[in-house]
Parts: structure tokens; C-alpha cells; sequence
């Protein structure tokens, strides 16, 4: 398995302060993929046990919520088993963790992996640059959705991952207050 990059106390990629696993590899090729350097499977940097290290760092931090795997696609072919096997090991290690997951995948296609068994939520879906909205939370096109995949196990049907609510009021002031910029 190769990555890009491992990020941390990531706010944009899921609940909490995250950190971000960047995989190579994807074959979706997505018309304005806003990462698409990391389609080559063969670019990045090997994931060793020093990069392993690091990551375990950043989710050993009582404030880290958890990882989210990225990319590229952390679904691609190759790196399935690499990426189970990681996901096995942090479910076992942090198990207060939360694991979220970015795949062009749906989540149809890939529910009966075995890493599904290790992720809690699911952003699924191709990027389409048709159906782009900045307006969504956690996707970038209206075609994606985060699902709770505990929940969607447990009842049979895909359940939606619940969205906190942000007050926009605060958002305003905190915009308005002199010196202060969002």
C-alpha cells in the first residue's frame, strides 16, 4: 500500500479532529477530482512501519477521534487487503476510535467487504462535477452520501449518518467580531 500523506487533527474529513490517511490508487478518475495525483497506485511513499508509527502517534492523542481513509480510494484493488488489515488493527488498538472512509464506490458494491466490519461511516459515490454542491456537508456532489454503516448494518437499509447542526448564529457573530475571519 502507498499514501500521499497522513494528516492530523483534520476537521473537514468527519466528525471530531481527525486523523487523515491520503492512499494511492484509483481507477474512478473523477472529472474534477479535487486530488488527482493520487490516482497513481505506484506514486506516493510506501506505508511502512515508520509512516504506521506516525499514524498511531496522532491516535494515541485523547483529542483524535479517529482516521479517515482517503485518497485516491482506499477501496481501490490494491489496496483493499492493506487497508482491511490496517482498519482490523486500529478498531483492536483505539476501539474508542471512529474509522470514516471516502471511496468513489457505493456502498451496494462494497458492503459485503470484510472492512466494512471496521468502518463506522461511509462517504460513497463518485465525485460528479454535474451534481457539485459546496453546500453539502462531508461531500463535494449531491450523488454522495455519508452513511452510518453500524446503523445501516443493524437495520437492513442504508441509514444516513446524522450531520450536527451548526449554529449559524454563532458563525455570523464570530464573522462580524473586528479581526476575526472564518
Amino acid at each position: 500500500m502507498r499514501y500521499h500523506n497522513i494528516t492530523k487533527d483534520d476537521m473537514n474529513n468527519g466528525d471530531g479532529l481527525r486523523a487523515v490517511l491520503w492512499l494511492s490508487g484509483c481507477d474512478h478518475c473523477c472529472e474534477g477530482c479535487q486530488n488527482p495525483i493520487t490516482w497513481d497506485p505506484n506514486g506516493g511513499l510506501p506505508f511502512d512501519s515508520k509512516a504506521k508509527e506516525e499514524l498511531f502517534g496522532i491516535l494515541e492523542k485523547d483529542y483524535t477521534s479517529g482516521i479517515t481513509f482517503s485518497g485516491g480510494d482506499p477501496l481501490y484493488i490494491g489496496n483493499r487487503m492493506d487497508v482491511t488489515s490496517l482498519a482490523k488493527e486500529i478498531t483492536k488498538k483505539f476501539p474508542d476510535k471512529t474509522i470514516w472512509m471516502y471511496t468513489g464506490f457505493y456502498y451496494e458494491d462494497v458492503a459485503q467487504l470484510e472492512v466494512m466490519n471496521y468502518v463506522d461511516v461511509l462517504v460513497d459515490g463518485p465525485f460528479v462535477l454535474a451534481k457539485r454542491d459546496t453546500t453539502l456537508h462531508w461531500v463535494g456532489s449531491g450523488n454522495q452520501r455519508v452513511i452510518d454503516v453500524k446503523e445501516t448494518r443493524k437495520q437492513g437499509k442504508v441509514i444516513l449518518h446524522e450531520t450536527p447542526e451548526v449554529d449559524t448564529r454563532l458563525i455570523e457573530k464570530m464573522s462580524s467580531n473586528s479581526g476575526c475571519m472564518l
